[in-house]
C-alpha cells in the first residue's frame, strides 16, 4: 500500500511537470497556475491608473462604457483587451469616480494574469479588494432595507439587485485575482482564502440557475484553480471534491474542451493514488475522449498514465513498456523524456530488472528538479544498490532522501491549515445552501398559505352568500306556503258555504226524485201523448225538467274534482226515467242513430240524451261522476263518430231536425 502510494504521489508530480498548459486557446482562460514572467517595464506605469480623491461622489450609473467594452473583451480575447486598456490612457488616468480606478486596477490585474506577466499592481488590487468588499456590505444592507410592497417599490429593488449583483460578481473577481497574486508570491494558505471568499461570495449572492455563461466560467476556473493547489500538495479528497464541482460548471458553458480533459485526468491521477482503479481508469478514458490532438504532449501524458494503470492492474510488463518506449521517442522535451524514463523505471525496479531500472532513474536523478521525482529515483536507487552490495552508493542516496524528507516534513502544517479551511468552506457551504432552502422554503409555504387563504376566503364568501341565498328562499318559501294554506282556509270556507246550499238543494231534489219514482211506480211519470221526436216534449218530461233546474242551481264547475258533487249525481232510476223519456218522446231519433252509427254503445247514448239538453262537459261530470277529462274523451269519440264538425250539442240537434 505504502509502495503504490509513493509511487502515484510522484508519478503525479513528475507528469505535472512536464505536461504544461499551452496558450494555443487564448479564448479561454488557463486552468491551472501560471508560471510568473516579468513584464515589460514601460507597461506598469502606463496601466496603473492615477488615484482619485474620495471627495468625488460614486455615480450611480456604474463604470465608464470604455471600461465595461474592455471587460467584455477580456473574457474571449485578453491579449486584446491588454492592448485596448494600454492605448486607453484617458480611461485610465482620468476616471472621475472611485468605483471606475478600482475597476481599473482590477481589470489590470486580470489581464497581466491572462497574459502570462507578473501582479505589478498589488497594492492597488488590495485597496479594490476592500472598496468591493465594502459595496456588497453596503448592498446587502440596502435590499435588506428596501423590501416595498408597490409595484414601483419592487421595480427599484429589483433594479438595486441587478446593480448588486454585478457588485458581487466584480468583488468575487477581485478575491480571485488576488489569489492568483498570493500563489505567485508562494502564500498558499492565503491564496486558498482568497479562492474560496471568491466562491462564497459568488454561492451567497447567486442562485444555482443563475450562475450561467461568464459566472459559470468563473466558479469553473475558480474550483480549477483549488484542485490543482490541493493536487500539487497531494491532498486527494480535497482535490477530487473541487475537480467534481469544476466539472459540474465547465458542463454550463461552452468549455474547451482540453480544460476538461485536464480536470479528469487530474481524478483520475488521484483515485489512481488511491488505488481505486476502476474509478481511475474511467477519468481517464473521459479525459483522452476529450483530447482531440492525439500527438500533443497532454495526449501522451494521459496516455502514460494509462499505460502505468495497465501494468498496476494486469501485470503484463510487456505491454505497458512497449507503449512506454513509443511514448518516450515522442518527447519533445527533457521533461516529457524525464517522466516517461522515471514510469519505465520503476516499471523495471518492480520486475527486479535492476540494471534497467537503474539506467533509467539515474537519469532521472541527476537531472530532475523536481522534488519527489528526484526523492523516488533515489529510494529506488538505493534499494537497488543494496542489494548488489554497494554500501557507500546506497548512503549517498539515503543522505539526499533524508534531506528530501525534512523538506516535506515542513508542508504538515500547510497541509493542516488548508485542510482546516476547506473543512470550513465546506461547512459555510452547507450553511448558505441550508439558508437558500429555508429561504425558499418560506416562500413555498408563503405562497401555499396564500393559496389556501384564499380558498378559504372564497369558500367562506360563497358559503355566506349560499346562506344568505338560502335564507331567501326559506322566506319565500314561507310566504307561499302562508298564501297556499290562506287559499286553503278560503276554499274550506267557501266548500262550506257551497255544501250548506247543496245540501238544501238536495233536499229540494230528493224530494222531486221522491215525486218522479212515485209517479213512475204510478205508470204515471211520462206524458205519452204527443207527437212522435218532439223535442219539446222531451225537455218537458220531468226527468228532464229536473235535470235542466239541476244543473242551473249548481253552476258546476270543470276545475273542481267530481266527487265533490257527489249528492247530485244521477241514480239507476234516474237515468233509467231518462232513457225511456228520450225513447217514448224521440223514437225516430234514437232508432235513426243507433242504425246509422253502430260504433255508439248504450252508454254512449246515454251521454247523448244528456248534451240534447244542452249541458256541457261539467254538467255531465258531475252527473255521472265521471272525471271531467273522461267526459271530454266522451264527447270527442261520439263527436268523431257521428263526424261533428263543431259543438257535439248543436251536433246532435242537427241529425234530430235531419
Amino acid at each position: 500500500m505504502k509502495r503504490h502510494c509513493l509511487i502515484g504521489l510522484v508519478l503525479l508530480a513528475a507528469l505535472a511537470a512536464c505536461t504544461p498548459f499551452t496558450k494555443d486557446v487564448e479564448p479561454v482562460e488557463t486552468p491551472v497556475h501560471k508560471p510568473v514572467e516579468t513584464p515589460v517595464p514601460e507597461l506598469v506605469p502606463e496601466l496603473v491608473p492615477e488615484p482619485v480623491k474620495t471627495s468625488v461622489p460614486e455615480p450611480v450609473e456604474g463604470p465608464t462604457p470604455e471600461l465595461s467594452a474592455i471587460d467584455s473583451l477580456m473574457w474571449q480575447h485578453p491579449d486584446s483587451a491588454l492592448q485596448c486598456l494600454l492605448a486607453c490612457r484617458d480611461v485610465s488616468r482620468n476616471v472621475s469616480t472611485r468605483f471606475d480606478d478600482h475597476y481599473a486596477n482590477l481589470l489590470l490585474a486580470e489581464l497581466l494574469y491572462k497574459n502570462d506577466y507578473a501582479q505589478t499592481n498589488r497594492a492597488e488590487l488590495l485597496r479594490a479588494v476592500g472598496y468591493f468588499d465594502s459595496l456588497l456590505v453596503a448592498d446587502t444592507r440596502g435590499e435588506a432595507d428596501t423590501r416595498g410592497v408597490s409595484l414601483q417599490s419592487r421595480r427599484r429593488r429589483d433594479a438595486r439587485r441587478a446593480t448588486a449583483q454585478n457588485r458581487t460578481f466584480l468583488d468575487a473577481r477581485a478575491h480571485y485575482i488576488n489569489g492568483v497574486g498570493y500563489y505567485e508570491r508562494d502564500s498558499v494558505v492565503d491564496a486558498c482564502k482568497e479562492y474560496l471568499k471568491a466562491l462564497e461570495v459568488m454561492e451567497g449572492c447567486f442562485e444555482e440557475e443563475e450562475l450561467v455563461g461568464k459566472k459559470a466560467k468563473f466558479m469553473a476556473l475558480t474550483y480549477t484553480h483549488l484542485t490543482s493547489l490541493f493536487s500539487n500538495l497531494y491532498l486527494h479528497e480535497q482535490s477530487l471534491y473541487f475537480g467534481k464541482l469544476s466539472l459540474d460548471y465547465y458542463g454550463k458553458y461552452n468549455a474547451e474542451a482540453w480544460h476538461i480533459a485536464w480536470v479528469l485526468n487530474d481524478i483520475g491521477a488521484h483515485y489512481d493514488i488511491m488505488e481505486q482503479y476502476d474509478s481511475a481508469a474511467y477519468y481517464y478514458e473521459q479525459a483522452i475522449y476529450c483530447v482531440s490532438d492525439s500527438v500533443s504532449q497532454f495526449y501522451r501524458a494521459i496516455a502514460t498514465r494509462q499505460a502505468f494503470l495497465s501494468y498496476e492492474k494486469e501485470h503484463l510488463p510487456e505491454k505497458s513498456l512497449a507503449q512506454l518506449y513509443r511514448l518516450a521517442s515522442q518527447a519533445e522535451n527533457d521533461n516529457e523524456l524525464m517522466s516517461r524514463y522515471l514510469v519505465l523505471g520503476d516499471i523495471y525496479y518492480y520486475e527486479s530488472q535492476y540494471d534497467s531500472a537503474r539506467v533509467y532513474l539515474k537519469w532521472v536523478f541527476d537531472n530532475t528538479t523536481n522534488a519527489d521525482s528526484k526523492m523516488l529515483s533515489a529510494e529506488r536507487l538505493q534499494k537497488i544498490a543494496l542489494s548488489q552490495g554497494d554500501t557507500m552508493v546506497a548512503n549517498g542516496y539515503a543522505l539526499t532522501i533524508s534531506q528530501l524528507t525534512n523538506l516535506k516534513d515542513e508542508d504538515g502544517k500547510l497541509h493542516s491549515n488548508l485542510s482546516a479551511l476547506c473543512q470550513q468552506y465546506e461547512q459555510n457551504l452547507q450553511e448558505t445552501q441550508n439558508r437558500l432552502k429555508l429561504q425558499k422554503a418560506t416562500r413555498y409555504w408563503g405562497i401555499v398559505l396564500g393559496i389556501v387563504l384564499c380558498i378559504v376566503v372564497t369558500v367562506t364568501f360563497f358559503l355566506i352568500l349560499n346562506r344568505k341565498r338560502n335564507k331567501q328562499l326559506q322566506t319565500e318559501k314561507d310566504d307561499a306556503n302562508y298564501r297556499l294554506e290562506s287559499e286553503r282556509q278560503t276554499h274550506k270556507m267557501q266548500q262550506a258555504a257551497l255544501s250548506g246550499r247543496l245540501k238544501q238543494s238536495n233536499e229540494a231534489l230528493r224530494d222531486v226524485s221522491k215525486q218522479l219514482e212515485q209517479s213512475m211506480a204510478n205508470n204515471a211519470l211520462l206524458d205519452v201523448s204527443g207527437d212522435p221526436d218532439d223535442y219539446s216534449a222531451y225537455i218537458n218530461t220531468p226527468i228532464c225538467q229536473y235535470l235542466v233546474k239541476l244543473v242551473h242551481e249548481q253552476q258546476f264547475k270543470s276545475k273542481m274534482d267530481c266527487r265533490i258533487y257527489k249528492d247530485s249525481a244521477l241514480s239507476k232510476e234516474q237515468l233509467l226515467a231518462l232513457h225511456d223519456a228520450a225513447e217514448k218522446k224521440l223514437p225516430r231519433f234514437t232508432s235513426h242513430v243507433r242504425q246509422q252509427f253502430s260504433g255508439l254503445t248504450d252508454g254512449d247514448m246515454d251521454y247523448c240524451y244528456l248534451f240534447l239538453l244542452g249541458l256541457n262537459e261539467a254538467d255531465v261530470s258531475a252527473l255521472m261522476q265521471r272525471a271531467y277529462t273522461t267526459v271530454c274523451d266522451r264527447s270527442r269519440k261520439i263527436s268523431r263518430i257521428i263526424g261533428a264538425n263543431g259543438s257535439l250539442n248543436h251536433a246532435l240537434r242537427g241529425l234530430l231536425s235531419d
